[in-house]
């Protein structure tokens, strides 16, 4: 699976965005589907994931109640939509894929990742 993330952009404080993956190759409606977020000098953080079926959901603390995940399996698309932008949100958001089941918070248990797509938020 090949995942490409895009939607990025400058956006000022208190806006919104929609970012985008796409996947090709095999089809997702198996996996679940994670996003995660990198700023400059930090650690790779979870942000969000749905389950293969849209029936369940995680969000990182830092993005609950401002961040929604969805999917389009048939499009083979997974979509975050970001609200209510602060400057911390700045940073490379990734989309992964994950084939064993069940929704997971860690990074490493993600096997495809996509190249990410920057969000800067300024003030």
């Amino acid at each position: 699976v090949q995942l490409q993330a895009s939607g990025g952009g400058l956006v000022q404080v208190g806006d919104s965005l929609r970012l985008s993956c796409v996947a090709s190759g095999r089809p997702i409606m198996s996996y679940s589907m994670g996003w995660f977020r990198q700023a400059p000098g930090k650690e790779r953080e979870f942000v969000a994931a749905i389950s293969p079926g849209s029936q369940t959901t995680s969000f990182g603390d830092s993005v609950k109640g401002r961040f929604t995940i969805s999917r389009d399996n048939v499009r083979k698309r997974v979509y975050l939509q970001l609200n209510s932008l602060k400057l911390e949100d700045t940073a490379i958001y990734y989309c992964a894929a994950r084939i064993a089941r069940g929704l997971v918070l860690n990074s490493t248990g993600y096997d495809y990742w996509g190249r990410g797509t920057l969000v800067t938020v300024s003030s």
